[in-house]
Order: C-alpha cells, then sequence, then structure tokens
C-alpha cells in the first residue's frame, strides 16, 4: 500500500517536470525563430534579398509612375514592362502645348507622365535602368547622393533635380532602403534610352 502511495505521488511529479521542459523548449524554439526573423526583417524588410526589397520599395514609391513608359490598355495607360525604368523614350516630342501660359498659370504632363510642364520649364522622366545612358556608371555614393542632396547624378557640384521628382521626400529613407533600391535598378534589364536634356522656361528665352 505504501509504495504505490509513493508511485501516485511521484508520477504527477515527472508528468510535471517533463511538461515543463516541454514548454521551456517550445518557449526557446519561439524565441529563437523570432530572433531569426528579426534579424532577416532587419536586414532586407523582410524580403529574401537586397534586391527583392528594393523592388518593394521602388513600387511602393510610385517609381514606375514617370520613369517607367506607358502602353494603351482596355483600362487606359499601363506600365510597358519591355521598357521598365527608361523614363521618356527619346523618340516622343515634347508635348504641343502652350507653354507659356502652362508655366505661368500651372503644370501639365503627358498621359504617360514621362513629360512635365511647369515654371521651371520642361523636364523629362530620366532612364534609371543600369544601361550606360542610365545609372549604370553610377557608384552607389552616387545614387544615394542624389536622392540625398537632390543632385544630377550624384555629383557635388551638378545642378538639382527638377521637378516632379520627390527627392526631398525620398532622402527621408535610410541608408540601407536606398542601398536595397540602387541594387535592384542595378538587377532590372539596361534598356538603351538617351532622354532629352530639360528645357529651361520660356520666360527665360524671352527676357
Amino acid at each position: 500500500m505504501k509504495s504505490r502511495l509513493i508511485v501516485f505521488v511521484i508520477m504527477p511529479f515527472m508528468l510535471f517536470l517533463f511538461c515543463s521542459a516541454c514548454s521551456n523548449n517550445r518557449s526557446k524554439q519561439r524565441t529563437t525563430e523570432s530572433e531569426v526573423n528579426s534579424d532577416s526583417g532587419n536586414k532586407y524588410g523582410g524580403y529574401n534579398s537586397q534586391a527583392e526589397w528594393g523592388e518593394h520599395l521602388v513600387t511602393i514609391s510610385g517609381c514606375n509612375d514617370c520613369h517607367t513608359p506607358k502602353k494603351m490598355s482596355p483600362y487606359g495607360p499601363v506600365p510597358d514592362t519591355s521598357l521598365l525604368l527608361s523614363g521618356h523614350p527619346a523618340d516622343v516630342p515634347p508635348p504641343d502645348i502652350n507653354r507659356k501660359e502652362i508655366e505661368s498659370k500651372g503644370l501639365a504632363a503627358t498621359s504617360d507622365l514621362t513629360v512635365w510642364v511647369g515654371p521651371w520649364g520642361i523636364s523629362y522622366a530620366a532612364n534609371i535602368t543600369p544601361d550606360e545612358t542610365g545609372i549604370g556608371s553610377w557608384s552607389e555614393a552616387q545614387f544615394i547622393r542624389s536622392i540625398r542632396e537632390g543632385k544630377l547624378k550624384g555629383l557635388e557640384n551638378s545642378r538639382q533635380l527638377l521637378p516632379p521628382m520627390p527627392w526631398q521626400e525620398l532622402a527621408k529613407m535610410t541608408d540601407g532602403e536606398l542601398k536595397a533600391i540602387y541594387a535592384y535598378l542595378k538587377s532590372v534589364k539596361p534598356v538603351r534610352n538617351v532622354v532629352p536634356l530639360p528645357l529651361p522656361p520660356i520666360s527665360l528665352k524671352t527676357n
């Protein structure tokens, strides 16, 4: 009778220890998985690679809105993925509009948003593919400076980037985010396209 009592007392105790050990192991496993996920998330924003993270950032930042030419679809203009991020097509002339009126009263843009007219004159969406006519020769440091300081080609003594490029907002991105975008842009298909130079406002020509 005594031995049976000992067995019944010990068995619940052993069961308690076993369950506690399992619980601790599961807790440690969850912590380890959390740490791995956290490290991965901090490194690439939750994506598998720097370029994948950059593609996500380019997409949600609306870079394709201006830098990718459009083609017409049953639903209206959509990005032409064969010319992804290649900027305003060199063979397409500027819009036939009354520039003096537009520049004095507001702004205008072509239907594919690759040409913008405003008080600053005419600006064309740049080619940001890794072709030599785009950002092929840019270093990572140049790319970051171009966004941080709004400098053409990221060169210290170059002109400021023109509207509608929202570099002032993009400059708030972290170094990691800008490096990811650079990595993605370097991974897309190079497209040879020499984008026209911007034009000054009409007012400067008439004064």
